[in-house]
């Protein structure tokens, strides 16, 4: 079976958020405990498995994610890469419906290669910050929202992007804070950066310390800045040492998410699912 490794978020090899891509017949998934295996064999934020339905439903493939450490709700960067194999392979063209955890999203082909993400905006509920969170970050929070239950995490906004940039968190102590995971932000140093705000994202609770770039949190993240900046186009940079450019488009009750994505392993896997 074909297992690729592809870099979203990104139009260069080694940046960006590397996701592991299977492609599966139509019989559809094999046992859970095996998907958790080869995720867990593969040690990357997330790996992703899709199977094709039947012609004339409501969705084209069938799609689910899986840390090295559990089956996630949602996942961006993932679904992005899914898409790119699924294009750049000429299985799929144009808009590709997936049924997800999270209920259906569509990723669009452009002619340049980049993917359009159609997902559903997280809802955002102020909250007071819980005691012990400004001590696990190391700096005390300018807001804190919560996300709602398909993204899982608390958003929290900082005083500056060079205070995000030099978060160096207490990853054990982070776990009581959320479900999933704490997406620290802050809007852009510059204006004329090529980005509106700077994020990080930090997960142990589903077993990854900090991921490279998080398409899911983008659904925070667009409109908790958006409310800001009073644009519904921005442009988002997640700060990990690898970096990515998430673009958002926040349309009501939908978020879109756009980006590339580029393979940079296309193996096989030589023990049967």
């Amino acid at each position: 079976m074909r297992i690729r490794i592809v870099d979203a978020f990104t139009d260069r090899p080694f940046y960006g958020n590397p996701a592991g891509v299977l492609l599966l017949g139509p019989d559809g998934f094999p046992d859970d405990r095996r998907l958790q295996q080869v995720a867990a064999e593969l040690n990357l934020s997330e790996t992703a498995f899709a199977h094709p339905l039947p012609p004339g439903g409501d969705a084209d493939w069938a799609l689910r994610w899986f840390t090295p450490a559990t089956e996630v709700e949602m996942c961006g960067h993932a679904t992005l890469a899914t898409a790119h194999v699924l294009h750049t392979t000429g299985t799929a063209s144009g808009t590709v419906r997936f049924t997800t955890l999270c209920g259906t999203l569509t990723s669009t082909a452009h002619p340049d290669g980049s993917l359009t993400l159609d997902f559903p905006t997280a809802p955002l509920t102020a909250e007071v910050a819980p005691e012990g969170l400004a001590a696990a970050l190391g700096t005390e929070p300018v807001s804190v929202h919560d996300t709602g239950p398909h993204v899982g995490d608390l958003l929290v906004e900082l005083a500056d992007e060079s205070t995000v940039r030099g978060l160096t968190p207490d990853l054990a102590a982070l776990k009581a804070h959320s479900r999933r995971g704490v997406i620290a932000t802050a809007a852009a140093a510059d204006p004329g950066c090529g980005y509106d705000f700077v994020s990080r994202g930090f997960f142990p609770a589903v077993g990854i310390d900090e991921d490279p770039v998080t398409g899911s949190a983008h659904t925070a993240l667009a409109p908790f800045w958006s409310a800001r900046l009073g644009r519904d186009e921005l442009t988002g940079l997640q700060a990990s040492v690898r970096s990515g450019l998430v673009r958002t488009t926040l349309a009501g009750e939908r978020t879109l998410l756009t980006g590339s994505a580029v393979t940079v392993l296309d193996g096989e896997l030589l023990t049967a699912l």
